[in-house]
């Protein structure tokens, strides 16, 4: 499913405009981006958790050349889903 078709199914089980619908997921993206950029966690109960973590710096390889390279340190973002939700699934 990519966007706009998440936006469509929206917009239909809540009854409202595409565009209106693009804009609450926009919105919704928005919030969820910015608390992790503040080193939030984002919960939705049933649903899952959002929440980042720090990746340390290691070693790898250039798998063209076999060369060693170093890998900087950063962020990455972290999804854990929720009981509901990993039960629907099954």
């Amino acid at each position: 499913m990519n966007k706009t078709e998440l936006v469509s199914a929206i917009a239909e089980s809540a009854e409202i405009t595409k565009l209106a619908a693009d804009r609450a997921l926009v919105a919704f993206l928005d919030a969820v981006t910015n608390a992790l950029q503040k080193g939030e966690n984002v919960t939705m109960v049933g649903f899952g958790t959002f929440s980042t973590s720090e990746r340390t710096a290691r070693a790898g390889r250039n798998p063209l050349t076999g060369k060693e390279i170093q890998i900087a340190a950063k962020k990455v973002v972290k999804f854990k889903p929720g009981k509901a939700l990993a039960e629907s699934i099954k």
